[in-house]
């Protein structure tokens, strides 16, 4: 059976996997006031975020449209039997919803829409298994099978330099978010269900990832798998880079990777988001 897996563009996955030949993506939107940018096509993370500081007014993001969807899946009926289509939480974005209403009303290519309950690296994981697992012709239930297996096991953890666009999008509670904001400081936040909720709360960003490392060294020590993480950035490369050599010095059995956020979800971290996200690897 030919699979073809299908994500969104939140997943930021890097050239060379977008052009893997059984993987394909619909992207997300920024919007700029009346400017539409589609995210990995119209505009790059760097540019968004460089266009952002000259904004007075914070842009929003827009999900793929049924219409976006339905021309993706129908352009792949000719060459596959099945679609994997991959996407970020449902409980942050009506993409799922989109993929699961347009997979019901699309006859002659079975479609299998998978809510991530994720985003951004935690998300890729899980794109990266469905496209190795395929290209091994692995059936569908193998397929969704692994899938939930790693996303039982992944963990996914971030910190933003202000909470207000996670708060005014209602991507984290007003309670939750409230509070850290009050305080000033720098909580660690995760995926919980597909929400993004609080995790800890810590006074500043150094002590916030040595808190992020100290779970790392915990799954590191108590699992009997082979870990990969990948260290996630938003417009800050350089401390990103810093960060990841010194768990690579660290943690010599993990393999790390990096990556990036962009535009749609950089809309609610701000610039200066750093965080990472680890799973069992099966490379």
């Amino acid at each position: 059976m030919r699979i073809a897996i299908v994500t969104d563009s939140t997943a930021y996955l890097n050239k060379e996997e977008y052009e893997q030949d059984n993987v394909y993506f619909v992207p997300l939107s920024v919007i700029f006031k009346n400017e539409v940018y589609k995210e990995e096509v119209d505009i790059t993370s760097n540019e968004f975020f460089e266009k952002v500081r000259d904004c007075e007014q914070l842009p929003t993001s827009s999900q793929p449209t049924v219409g976006d969807l339905t021309t993706l899946y129908q352009e792949l009926q000719d060459d596959y039997d099945a679609i994997i289509s991959i996407h970020l939480s449902g409980r942050i974005s009506g993409t799922f919803q989109n993929a699961y209403s347009v997979a019901n009303s699309i006859e002659g290519i079975t479609i299998y829409p998978y809510d991530s309950e994720l985003a951004g690296a935690g998300q890729a994981f899980l794109v990266r298994a469905a496209m190795k697992l395929a290209k091994e012709e692995q059936s569908i239930n193998v397929i969704i099978d692994e899938l939930d297996k790693i996303k039982k096991e992944l963990e996914i953890y971030f910190i933003v330099d202000d909470l207000t666009n996670l708060i005014k999008g209602g991507r984290l509670s007003r309670a939750a978010g409230g509070v850290a904001t009050a305080l000033k400081i720098k909580p660690v936040l995760t995926f919980r269900a597909g929400e993004i909720v609080a995790y800890d709360k810590i006074r500043t960003k150094k002590k916030a990832l040595r808190k992020i490392e100290a779970l790392l060294e915990e799954s590191v020590m108590n699992k009997d798998y082979p870990i990969v993480a990948t260290i996630v950035h938003a417009y800050c490369e350089e401390e990103a880079q810093v960060f990841k050599e010194h768990l690579e010095a660290k943690f010599p059995t993990v393999r790390f990777t990096s990556s990036f956020l962009g535009p749609v979800v950089g809309v609610h971290t701000g610039e200066g988001a750093i965080g990472m996200s680890w799973t069992k690897d099966i490379h």
